[in-house]
């Protein structure tokens, strides 16, 4: 068992949330009070009444999340945003919310925890936002065909490649999520990246590819990001002795 504040405390300044900028909505942290004493954490990519329900059903004390209860903005209590936010103030479950601080972490982040799924060993940092960099850069020596399969077995996932660079891969840009945008392509350009692996992007982004001779590799955004929320949970587990458990609810997106 832990005090709520203690563990707030201890997540805050281990994922350093108050000093990795992000999205206004992302709200980072504590988003919902519950209980003093937590024993039990579920953890989840996505705040749903899904993962909800599953941490009343399962007796949670603390749920954490990737992507909070405020991407939408400002919004009534109606609907199934109440869906989501009655059953966590009605059994008293906390709500912890942590997205690019989480993307960037060395240790339990989701392109640190992604890049060594693929046997590849992190380097220096790229993908800047507001002056910090999020993604990283991966020298290897591996085969196009080789990436593609890694990625579809170890996140269970099917990855949609548009083959524009080098094969093999020699210098692999990580970035999970949403990262497939031109801003992100054209830096990995000028970085001599030419493979880039990430979740999602837009149509252009073919175009993007094709011109600038990259590999980009899309391997799914809940695919992507299902490894640092879960790495965060079992390292609470170990920190604190708290029980974990990470609800898996894939959108095959």
């Amino acid at each position: 068992m832990v005090r709520l504040p203690d563990l707030v405390g201890y997540l805050d300044e281990y994922l350093a949330v108050r000093e990795v900028p992000d999205y206004p909505n992302a709200f980072n942290g504590l988003q919902v009070e519950g209980r003093e004493e937590v024993r039990r954490v579920l953890t989840a990519v996505d705040v749903s009444v899904a993962s909800v329900e599953e941490a009343v059903a399962w007796g949670a004390d603390l749920l954490v999340v990737h992507h909070g209860l405020f991407w939408n903005g400002l919004q009534p209590i109606v609907g199934r945003f109440r869906r989501r936010l009655q059953p966590l103030l009605r059994e008293n479950i906390s709500l912890y919310s942590v997205h690019l601080p989480l993307d960037v972490h060395p240790e339990v982040g989701n392109n640190a925890r992604l890049a060594r799924l693929l046997g590849l060993t992190p380097g220096e940092r790229f993908g800047d936002y507001q002056g910090v960099p999020i993604g990283l850069v991966c020298d290897t020596e591996m085969p196009l065909s080789e990436l593609v399969s890694l990625l579809e077995h170890r996140l269970n996932t099917q990855v949609k490649v548009l083959p524009f660079g080098r094969d093999p891969v020699r210098r692999a840009g990580i970035l999970t999520g949403a990262g497939g945008n031109t801003r992100i392509l054209t830096e990995a350009h000028r970085l001599s990246i030419d493979t880039l692996i990430t979740g999602e992007g837009a149509h252009h982004t073919y175009l993007d590819a094709e011109e600038l001779g990259i590999n980009l590799v899309y391997a799914g955004h809940y695919a992507t990001e299902t490894l640092g929320v879960r790495a965060l949970g079992e390292h609470l587990q170990r920190q604190f002795g708290l029980e974990h458990r990470f609800f898996d609810h894939p959108t095959g997106l």
